[in-house]
């Protein structure tokens, strides 16, 4: 009888140790459940976007959200590079808008962002001497008759305005375009197209028979005048060596692109 009474005494504590572990076993669903519930009230991940910025011939892995703004990424470019933003031209399809996201601007996984620029000690190195160059043919300018009277450039003048050449707007200064500026004439009287390439820092300088890529950096000067009876238009020279013999000529330049192609060629567009 005391044996069955150990028994049963031991069932009634196995039972109730039964339904304590029940109990417990059941707590776990229900934090489970709240780890679920709180996890619905995180932030949704950010998407990045992997691309190269490339600048001075140099390549830079870049990883970033693709609601990073223009003007964030020139912050970016910055720690990468030590180019302030203030003098960098960042492009991706043409100039980089400040105010617009990667997102917007379409910037995809591989793709190139090309920057142009120089830091203050590279600009205080180069243009200091093309800026003294410039005064030095300006003064002398102002000595002589106005170029476009000269015999020389009268040949070529005579001719008249082209009847393809890109029409002006006089008073007006506009950024120089994405596509060539053409319908011009050389010293030869030859057709000429004048080709920025910003990404590689170049001036490619198109005729019929070839066309020729020069370094911005490689050229000392270049000078302007409006055209008489057709101010709306200049003729310009870029100085590619140590003489005037190394100017290069070019008539019927349209005046809304004279201040932009002088600035970008000498380098002082980075202040714009």
């Amino acid at each position: 009888m005391e044996t069955d009474g150990r028994k049963s005494q031991q069932s009634s504590t196995d039972a109730e140790d039964g339904s304590s572990q029940a109990s417990d076993s059941g707590l776990v669903p229900q934090e489970a459940d709240g780890s679920v519930s709180n996890g619905g009230d995180s932030e949704a991940p950010k998407e990045y976007v992997e691309f190269k910025v490339i600048w001075n011939k140099n390549k830079y892995d870049v990883k970033l959200p693709l609601d990073t703004t223009g003007a964030s990424l020139k912050q970016k470019i910055h720690s990468l590079t030590g180019l302030p933003p203030a003098m960098q031209k960042v492009m991706f399809k043409g100039l980089l808008p400040e105010d617009k996201t990667l997102r917007e601007i379409k910037v995809t996984n591989g793709a190139k962002v090309m920057v142009v620029g120089s830091t203050i000690n590279d600009v205080l190195a180069v243009t200091t001497p093309k800026e003294t160059i410039q005064q030095e043919v300006k003064e002398e300018e102002n000595k002589k008759e106005p170029l476009c009277r000269q015999k020389q450039h009268r040949k070529v003048l005579d001719k008249g305005k082209p009847d393809d050449v890109m029409q002006s707007l006089k008073g007006v200064q506009e950024r120089l375009p994405t596509t060539p500026i053409s319908g011009m004439y050389n010293k030869s009287g030859g057709k000429v197209r004048l080709t920025f390439k910003l990404e590689q820092d170049q001036l490619w300088i198109g005729t019929k028979e070839r066309t020729e890529k020069i370094p911005m950096a490689s050229i000392k000067n270049v000078v302007s005048e409006p055209i008489e009876e057709h101010d709306d238009y200049h003729m310009m020279a870029f100085q590619l060596g140590p003489t005037e013999a190394s100017y290069y000529w070019v008539y019927w330049v349209p005046s809304q692109y004279v201040d932009a192609i002088k600035d970008t060629v000498l380098g002082k567009w980075q202040y714009f």
